[in-house]
């Protein structure tokens, strides 16, 4: 993999989430860290999936509120529920008290640490530029590019933190993020829409789409609901149906390599039509602002769909009449 598509692959970040940890005490079981960390070059592709997982033994009420925590870092929406309980299992708690540095500036990074509770100020050189305030994650930067950490951090109250030492950082998150990618372009190259995209606008596209998986007979979108982003069939059908005079009716199908929700995003109306699972499917979504940012160049295309949409719905409800409350 090339320089240019291994920084392509990794997730982005928030600028504000600025990083980075202090000479600790190891967790159990682990070694102490070693100095010059981030000379090291990482390759996804590389790494050795056979790693031993990694365990830290944790109560349900902590499993929890974990899980509760990580559910809101931006870092972890693109997990699939197996990676998250791996991500679950590798964080072990470090509670802070008034003053304690988590992260030292210039320091080689060893952890990535997210928040449960405490307030945490941010200082590059001797100046403040920011805070945590009971929510956030940091640490993630120097383990993404093998950099020191760029900014020292302290516990300004007692508070309590969830760390994932480097490796595992890298095996879970970067890991996936190369293979998310890979996975992405194979199924995106199966769109017809998108082949007048260029390369690096699909790899833009991959990075930005989540998976979501839904059961036989869930709702996936709901008629009459603002739309909020599109959705790629990976594996599986869905169910397009609409409700007139009372009655859903089913309208299509969607199988693997097609997509849909993109209607309400390019009428910026409600959405048209409910479609539901038909089996287990597995789908990758692309929220609404990442569509507008991506998509441009596939708009006219999009557009030229709804009017074969307009026919097609003629065909099966008669009239315009029938429809025009749905649109």
């Amino acid at each position: 993999m090339s320089a240019e598509v291994s920084r392509l692959s990794l997730p982005r970040m928030d600028p504000q989430d600025m990083d980075s940890p202090m000479d600790e005490e190891p967790p159990p079981g682990r070694i102490t860290r070693r100095k010059s960390i981030f000379a090291e070059a990482y390759n996804p592709e590389e790494d050795d999936d056979e790693t031993e997982r990694i365990i830290h033994a944790k109560s349900d009420d902590q499993r929890q509120r974990l899980g509760e925590t990580v559910s809101n870092i931006f870092l972890f929406r693109s997990l699939d529920p197996e990676q998250v309980g791996e991500v679950l299992d590798a964080m072990f708690e470090k509670r802070v008290d008034v003053g304690d540095c988590v992260i030292k500036q210039g320091d080689d990074g060893d952890n990535f640490y997210v928040i449960e509770s405490g307030s945490y100020d941010i200082f590059v050189g001797n100046e403040k530029v920011g805070n945590y305030d009971n929510s956030g994650s940091f640490g993630e930067l120097a383990l993404m590019y093998n950099q020191p950490r760029a900014a020292t951090i302290k516990a300004t109250c007692p508070g309590s933190l969830w760390a994932m030492e480097r490796t595992t950082f890298r095996r879970i998150l970067l890991k996936s993020a190369c293979r998310k990618r890979k996975m992405y372009e194979s199924l995106l190259e199966k769109v017809p829409m998108l082949k007048t995209l260029e390369v690096y606008e699909r790899l833009n596209l991959a990075d930005a789409l989540v998976p979501r998986s839904y059961t036989d007979g869930q709702l996936i979108i709901q008629q009459g609901h603002a739309g909020d982003g599109m959705y790629f069939v990976e594996q599986g059908s869905v169910s397009i149906k609409m409700i007139t005079n009372k009655e859903e009716k089913e309208i299509s199908r969607v199988s693997d390599g097609r997509y849909f929700g993109e209607l309400a995003l390019v009428t910026k109306k409600p959405r048209a039509a409910s479609v539901y699972a038909s089996g287990n499917v597995r789908l990758a979504f692309l929220d609404v602002e990442a569509f507008e940012r991506l998509l441009g160049p596939c708009m006219d295309l999009m557009k030229r769909n709804i009017v074969d949409y307009d026919t097609e719905l003629l065909q099966i409800f008669g009239s315009k009449a029938n429809i025009s409350d749905m649109r």
